[in-house]
């Protein structure tokens, strides 16, 4: 695959001197590593525009190698006793806890993510692990009244091989938590991370190697027509994806030709609402945190549109213009980093586009827009905090998902008029809204269209409750029960006596 943009050579690795970059960069499937048919591509650090060197690009062939692969391991993996599997991916999750700090270094060095932030990340993968090895048993059926002489139960089995594509700005925590529950379900996996950011799954499959039989976790790395390949294959029932809306509608159009089931987390466009009673203060930390800064905005549930009263607009602008100071774009290997960089040349070229394209609308920039002044920085894709006040919601930067470090400000008086606003997207990924009052509470979080709502908070996952979204945003739940199940179908069985 060719880059899409011109990068540097790596010509000086010091500054990467913690980080233990993997040996292998090849295929892992069948318990094994594969040389790729598809040849190899670089991958690169986005603080410095240099190279990290050359990944495994599979092609069609590489990816139906690891398909079989999987396919192959499949029987002996769905009989596993139920309590045999947890104990194997508690073990998985002890070794993530274990190497948390190398991980979250390749994943800083290869998305651009704060090594903080990224050793977080590693934390989470390992919790859902454990969180999935803790519901193998809740996989069951239930018996249903037929008289005498006649018994009937249904049972949940799994599926057999699941593909999972996922994005990058999560490398790691996207390839560990988006494992654990098909695997707990019984069925076998074939992953895709990255390609923007793959080192990481090469050293978990490294780090992991050995604990499962082969073939039942697989790793492919590669761009489009790799993740075309796995979404396509006659022997993979289950697709998943983490990524845009446009790849969720290639994914679907091509799983309609076998009838997959399809699991969709896609982008958002996600409003946070201050009302007049609001704790401001409360508020203005709020819809800070709810941009992610720390990840430059690039996170599907980032709360990008942010809806305040027009008499408190005052006062959260200057509470949000104070806080944002703590997020100031470094080097994301560097422990005290607070925001990193974006993951590649064009996403950074994109992200300054609708930043002229705001401008050009019409909007106020109220700080950021820029690259930072620190020279230490310039080669690298970093842009500071953006806030753009004086947006009106039919604006492009209002509407159109940016996936960067970008707020617009939309002042509301009338509240039929701002939810319809609020709702006017196509996305519909999560939510905020801050105020004291539990009726105005009950009643905008039920007038939003979103999978996730918080009230006095943002930002925040909680293992073991659904999420997802609603319209483009995708379809099914994660992190919950609701996805240990949808990675099974229910079988009725009658048993006449």
């Amino acid at each position: 695959m060719n880059s899409p943009v011109q990068e540097k050579p790596l010509t000086d690795q010091t500054s990467l001197s913690s980080v233990r970059l993997p040996l292998v960069r090849d295929l892992y499937y069948g318990g094994a590593w594969h040389k790729p048919q598809g040849g190899y591509a670089p991958t690169f650090n986005p603080a410095n525009a240099r190279s990290l060197g050359e990944c495994a690009e599979a092609n069609a062939l590489d990816v139906d190698a690891a398909v079989q692969a999987a396919k192959k391991a499949y029987d002996g993996w769905k009989r596993t006793k139920p309590f045999e599997r947890a104990a194997l991916l508690r073990r998985i999750a002890a070794v993530l806890r274990a190497n948390a700090l190398e991980l979250a270094l390749l994943d800083a060095s290869n998305c651009g993510a704060p090594v903080a932030e990224m050793q977080r990340d590693v934390e989470f993968a390992a919790a859902a692990y454990d969180y999935f090895a803790g519901l193998v048993t809740e996989a069951k059926g239930e018996t249903v009244p037929m008289g005498d002489g006649m018994v009937n139960l249904t049972v949940r089995e799994p599926y057999g091989v699941v593909g999972r594509i996922v994005a990058y700005n999560h490398p790691l925590l996207f390839l560990g938590a988006k494992s654990a529950a098909p695997l707990a379900a019984g069925n076998t996996v074939v992953m895709k991370p990255p390609v923007q950011a793959p080192l990481s799954a090469y050293r978990f499959a490294e780090l992991i190697d050995g604990i499962l039989p082969p073939g039942v976790f697989n790793i492919v790395t590669g761009g489009t027509a790799c993740g075309a390949a796995l979404a396509a294959h006659p022997d993979v029932p289950v697709i998943g994806l983490v990524g845009s809306v446009e790849t969720g509608r290639a994914v679907m159009r091509s799983a309609a030709d076998r009838i997959k089931r399809v699991s969709l987390e896609l982008g958002g466009k996600n409003a946070l609402i201050v009302y007049p009673d609001a704790d401001l203060d409360r508020a203005s930390s709020g819809a800070v945190k709810g941009m992610n800064f720390t990840w430059n905005g690039q996170s599907c549930g980032s709360t990008s549109r942010l809806f305040v009263h027009e008499s408190v607009h005052d006062e959260v602008m200057t509470g949000i213009l104070k806080k944002i100071r703590a997020y100031q774009p470094g080097i994301p290997t560097d422990p005290k980093t607070t925001q990193g960089a974006i993951v590649s040349k064009a996403q950074f070229d994109k992200v300054m586009r609708y930043i002229d394209i705001g401008l050009a609308e019409g909007a106020t920039l109220a700080c950021g827009g820029k690259r930072p002044s620190d020279p230490a920085l310039q080669d690298g894709y970093f842009i500071e905090p953006t806030v753009f006040t004086n947006v009106r919601a039919d604006m492009r930067i209002a509407r159109e998902e940016i996936f960067g470090p970008v707020l617009s400000v939309i002042r509301w008086s009338d509240e039929e008029t701002m939810f319809d606003q609020v709702n006017a997207v196509e996305y519909g990924l999560t939510g905020a809204v801050f105020t004291r009052d539990l009726a105005i509470a009950h009643r905008a979080a039920s007038r939003i269209e979103a999978g996730l709502v918080w009230v006095n908070n943002s930002s925040s996952h909680f293992l073991g409750t659904g999420f997802g979204g609603y319209k483009q945003s995708g379809l099914g739940r994660d992190e919950s029960l609701e996805e240990l199940l949808f990675y099974t179908q229910p079988k009725n069985i009658n048993i006449t006596l």
